[in-house]
């Protein structure tokens, strides 16, 4: 016998029951963790969706404001419009209906993927459901890049003092 090995029956049969379940938990976890990586969906605004190009066709949530004027319904139930936030934007294409809260300027999250032409066709649309909801992702991402107008925000000076007539 090796000299590595315990001297007592009972030891080295714990030993040996040890050695005989530790590759087939091994294996039980990497296959649940391969089973799950398409599950996974990340979150970006549309800048960071720039900055790190997820590949074409992998589910991601894209999150930010849905600039003014850009929404377009079409007649087939199709709708485009672009979230922005504030350093880039990302035309969204959506067929079905939107959030009964969805609107222009409005912080919205978005599950799917990018196309090869560079849109994002969005599966699912969500839209904030009250004036002091924005979705965590969304918020974080406007008060790292300065742009947040919510709660704790600096809001502008303006000047007390009536004005004269």
């Amino acid at each position: 016998m090796s000299g590595w090995l315990p001297k007592s029956p009972k030891a080295r049969r714990r030993l040996y029951l040890v050695a005989a379940i530790a590759p087939v938990l091994a294996l039980a976890v990497g296959l649940t963790l391969w089973g799950l990586s398409d599950s996974i969906s990340f979150f970006y605004t549309p800048a960071q969706a720039a900055e790190a190009k997820p590949p074409v066709g992998r589910s991601i949530q894209l999150g930010g404001l849905v600039q003014p004027g850009s929404v377009v319904k079409h007649p087939d139930g199709r709708v485009e419009f672009v979230v922005s936030d504030q350093l880039a934007s990302t035309k969204v294409n959506y067929s079905g209906d939107l959030p009964d809260l969805f609107r222009e300027g409005q912080g919205i999250v978005a599950t799917g993927a990018f196309q090869a032409d560079g849109d994002f066709k969005a599966k699912q649309v969500l839209a904030k459901h009250d004036e002091k909801y924005m979705p965590r992702e969304v918020a974080k991402a406007i008060k790292e890049q300065g742009e947040w107008r919510g709660e704790g925000a600096p809001t502008p000076s303006y000047s007390a003092e009536p004005t004269a007539r």
